[in-house]
């Protein structure tokens, strides 16, 4: 279990224009590549290691970006940003996920309170949200991964079936007594809100950042199969379960990402909501064992008594400020990056300017073991 940080370890450089780097969201490693997204856009970005120029340990650029609608056909319109929220590399795929949620207008500085009023008032669906999808890696003939729409060897770019309305999980949960009367209420409003994603094979943890009910914390496990060139919602059981809940106590914070390392999955959580506040890493010890054995429809856990996962631990606590430095993604490095020890990558959404380096340079953290 981490549980010491090396501020502004790993130095992220983008291209000129580019406005991922103030709201990165979600990361993973293929070797040496990292790639990365932001809520604000809809495509992946994929940056190569680079040798360092100051005292970061790890440097990354040469920034290429994937747009999805090359890769995917998309519910939405290809510049509609799809708020990817989670990413994760699996059997020759980049998996991502958005938020699924709905959004509300804020207020603006300077307008009148009625225009204020009807601001606040109004509540959007951007269809590409509601996006479940993976996307084949293959490398090209210089030996750099690519996400491709269809790779030699017949791997597909698929998501989940769906419309610029629903798609199959959010039509799973419209009825569900958790979490179907928050499916109409915007995420940042404690509404339903993805921001986690760990994939085992065929079955996904989609972790959410809200609702938090009461205090618990959950993760959605689905499995998906393929059926007429879409992503489909495979039962878990003999029963026909599409979608089991595990609930986490958490201490009233969201999930915001997930990641699977051997049998154990380590849990990024922070404040749902706009909240600024603490956030903290978890690991839940065996939970890739505990989640294949496990049948019942719903689950509760314990942070303290680990009653779910048998050792649900608490380990570093993040460095956070007021509107910046919010952390938003996290992930193992791969063992060439981190020969002697287990190390994870912690990237932060609207970075302060002490993880600035000019206009396209921001700074993530590596958490590793004393």
């Amino acid at each position: 279990m981490p549980k010491s940080r090396s501020a502004n370890a790993v130095r992220l450089e983008f291209a000129a224009g580019s406005l991922v780097q103030s709201n990165l969201s979600a990361a993973a490693f293929t070797n040496n590549w990292l790639w990365v997204a932001g809520d604000e856009a809809c495509g992946v970005d994929r940056l190569r290691q680079l040798d360092p120029v100051g005292d970061e340990l790890l440097r990354f650029g040469e920034l290429r970006d994937f747009p999805l609608a090359d890769l995917l056909d998309l519910p939405g319109d290809a510049d509609e940003e799809a708020d990817i929220e989670g990413m994760a590399v699996a059997d020759g795929y980049l998996w991502v996920v958005g938020s699924h949620g709905l959004k509300r207008k804020n207020t603006k500085p300077g307008r009148s309170h009625a225009d204020n009023a009807k601001r606040l008032a109004k509540v959007t669906l951007d269809a590409n949200r509601r996006l479940l999808a993976r996307v084949p890696i293959e490398p090209d003939a210089q030996g750099e991964p690519c996400l491709v729409q269809r790779s030699r060897d017949g791997r597909e770019a698929l998501r989940l079936k769906g419309d610029a309305e629903a798609n199959l999980l959010t039509r799973a949960l419209a009825d569900d007594p958790h979490f179907g009367p928050y499916m109409a209420i915007p995420g940042k409003d404690n509404g339903f809100d993805i921001e986690g994603l760990a994939v085992d094979g065929k079955r996904l943890l989609l972790g959410l950042r809200g609702p938090v009910l009461r205090g618990w914390s959950a993760l959605l496990e689905i499995a998906v199969d393929t059926c007429d060139d879409e992503l489909r919602l495979a039962p878990l059981d003999d029963d026909g379960t599409l979608v089991r809940k595990h609930f986490l106590q958490l201490e009233g914070l969201g999930v915001r990402d997930l990641n699977f390392a051997g049998d154990d999955l380590y849990i990024l959580a922070g404040p749902t909501m706009v909240l600024d506040g603490e956030v903290r890493l978890f690991k839940w010890t065996g939970a890739r064992t505990a989640l294949a054995g496990n049948r019942e429809p719903v689950t509760f856990g314990d942070a303290l008594a680990g009653a779910l996962a048998g050792s649900l631990t608490e380990s570093v606590s993040l460095p956070h400020g007021r509107g910046t430095n919010k952390a938003e993604a996290i992930c193992e490095l791969p063992p060439a990056l981190s020969p002697d020890a287990a190390r994870w990558l912690v990237l932060y959404d609207a970075p302060g300017e002490d993880r600035r380096d000019g206009a396209q340079a921001v700074f993530g953290d590596l958490l590793q073991r004393d």
